[in-house]
C-alpha cells in the first residue's frame, strides 16, 4: 500500500465500529445515545483543553466532566431544542473553559461553546421526529463530506484549499464534498422534508463542515501538535473526527433561530 493511503485501513475499520456504536445507541433511544453525545462532547472538551494548556492541572478532567453532565441532564430533559437557553448554557460552559485556559483564552472559549453547543443540540433533537430526521440529514452530510473530501482529494490530488492551516485539504476534496453533501440533501429533502432546497443546505452545511476542520487544524498548528489526542486509530481524536459536525450543527442552529 502506497504512503497515501497507509492510514486507510486504521480510518475503515475505526469509522465501521464508531459507526456501528453511534448507531445501535441511536436506535437504542435516549437511555444509551445521550450518554454517548455526553462521553464524546467531554472528551473533546478534554481534547481541546490540553491541546490550550491550562492553568490547573486537573482542569482539562475537571471541565470535560462538566460539559459531559452538562449535556446528560439536558438530554434526559427530553425537551425540544430551546435556542435561547442552550445558547446561553454553551456560553457558560465556553466561558469557564476560557477562564481555565493557559492560553487565547477567547479563541478556547469560543471553541469549548461551540463543541458544548453542538453536544446539547444533539441531545435535545431526539425524540422530536423532525429533529430526529435533521439529525441523521446534518450527520449524513458531515459523513458524506468526508469520505467524499478523502477519497477525491487522494485520487485526483490538484491544489491546496489552505494549505498554511491544512496542508492535506485540497480543492478537488472541498468540491467532491459539497457534491455528495448536495446529492444526499436533496435525496433527504424529497425523502423527509417534501423540500428540494435541503440539496442546497446540505451544500452549506458540508461547507460549514469543512471550516470547522480547517479551525481545529489551526489550533493544532498553533499549539504545534498533529492530532488532538490517539484516542481513535487512524482518526486521532474526538476532536479530529467531530470538527465537521461542529461546523454543521451550528449552521443549522442559525437556519432554525432564523425561521
Amino acid at each position: 500500500m502506497s504512503a497515501q493511503w497507509s492510514d486507510l485501513r486504521a480510518r475503515v475499520l475505526s469509522a465501521i465500529v464508531m459507526l456501528g456504536v453511534a448507531i445501535g445507541a441511536f436506535l437504542s433511544g435516549p437511555v444509551l445515545f445521550v450518554p454517548l453525545v455526553a462521553c464524546a462532547t467531554g472528551a473533546m472538551i478534554w481534547e481541546l483543553s490540553r491541546m490550550q494548556g491550562t492553568r490547573w492541572p486537573a482542569a482539562p478532567l475537571a471541565l470535560a466532566a462538566l460539559v459531559a453532565v452538562a449535556v446528560l441532564v439536558r438530554g434526559w430533559q427530553q425537551m425540544m431544542p430551546v435556542l435561547g437557553l442552550d445558547l446561553l448554557l454553551a456560553l457558560v460552559l465556553g466561558g469557564v473553559a476560557g477562564f481555565a485556559s493557559g492560553k487565547d483564552r477567547g479563541i478556547t472559549g469560543v471553541y469549548a461553546a461551540a463543541v458544548a453547543l453542538t453536544g446539547i443540540l444533539i441531545v435535545t433533537l431526539l425524540g422530536w421526529r423532525i429533529g430526529e430526521l435533521l439529525l441523521v440529514t446534518v450527520l449524513g452530510v458531515v459523513i458524506l463530506t468526508d469520505v467524499a473530501g478523502y477519497f477525491a482529494g487522494r485520487i485526483l490530488g490538484g491544489p491546496k484549499f489552505w494549505p498554511k492551516v491544512s496542508p492535506k485539504k485540497t480543492w478537488s476534496g472541498v468540491i467532491a464534498g459539497w457534491l455528495a453533501a448536495g446529492v444526499f440533501g436533496l435525496w433527504a429533502g424529497l425523502a423527509w422534508f417534501d423540500g428540494a432546497l435541503m440539496g442546497l443546505a446540505a451544500m452549506v452545511m458540508s461547507f460549514a463542515s469543512q471550516l470547522g476542520d480547517i479551525a481545529e487544524s489551526a489550533l493544532k498548528r498553533r499549539a504545534g501538535i498533529k492530532d488532538s489526542s490517539n484516542l481513535i486509530p487512524g482518526h486521532g481524536g474526538f476532536l479530529d473526527r467531530f470538527d465537521g459536525v461542529v461546523g454543521a450543527m451550528l449552521v443549522l442552529a442559525l437556519v432554525t433561530a432564523l425561521l
